[in-house]
């Protein structure tokens, strides 16, 4: 008696051998092997411009940094800003007054100039004998009364070294000046000494 096959497991069978809808072939050797050697040239590429930089920084430095405030002396002998030129030395009283004095401005810039006198690097400026009053470090001792008090001329809030030449020592009868009077002021037949020296001993400019 012959036995009958259904033919719905020879077509299970075969559709069984097929790939299923929506799942890609199997990666081959070769094509996973290449995949393989790019994603390592481009690891060794990356990692071999990382060594550059780093060999480049360490032979030339870091970058630059824009230097903080500087203190420096003028030509006559004061206290003074050092611009980022790390050449042009200005004189203290010339940072904040609303001109651009450094090549790049920086005797202006607003960290500096923004709430002045707590701004101010300690070395630009100077207490008077008021302390709510405040003067540039360059205006002590130039012989002018920049605080209003003399504070800034004379002891105990300043010392001062004696009259330079161009000056006459004497108390000074001249709201401007405190204990020298310029020597252009001597004998001009105005008394400018409460002594009356300017007039009579001052051997004159």
């Amino acid at each position: 008696m012959n036995k009958i096959v259904p033919q719905g497991d020879g077509n299970a069978a075969a559709a069984g051998s097929q790939a299923l809808p929506g799942r890609e072939a199997d990666c081959s050797p070769f094509c996973c092997s290449c995949r393989g050697a790019c994603l390592s040239a481009f690891l060794m590429l990356l990692l071999a411009t990382l060594a550059a930089l780093i060999a480049l920084v360490a032979i030339l430095g870091p970058p630059p940094r824009t230097p903080g405030a500087q203190p420096c002396v003028t030509q006559m002998n004061r206290t003074g800003f050092l611009c980022h030129d790390l050449r042009s030395c200005i004189p203290a009283s010339r940072v904040c007054d609303g001109v651009r004095t450094c090549a790049h401005g920086e005797d202006e810039e607003e960290a500096l100039c923004r709430d002045m006198p707590q701004s101010l690097p300690g070395f630009l400026m100077a207490h008077c004998g008021d302390p709510a009053s405040w003067i540039y470090s360059d205006q002590k001792c130039d012989g002018i009364n920049n605080c209003g008090d003399c504070s800034d001329e004379l002891s105990p809030v300043t010392t001062c070294p004696p009259c330079g030449p161009g000056w006459w020592r004497c108390p000074s009868t001249v709201f401007k000046y405190c204990s020298c009077i310029p020597r252009s002021l001597c004998r001009d037949q105005v008394q400018h000494c409460s002594d009356w020296s300017d007039e009579y001993s001052c051997p004159g400019p």
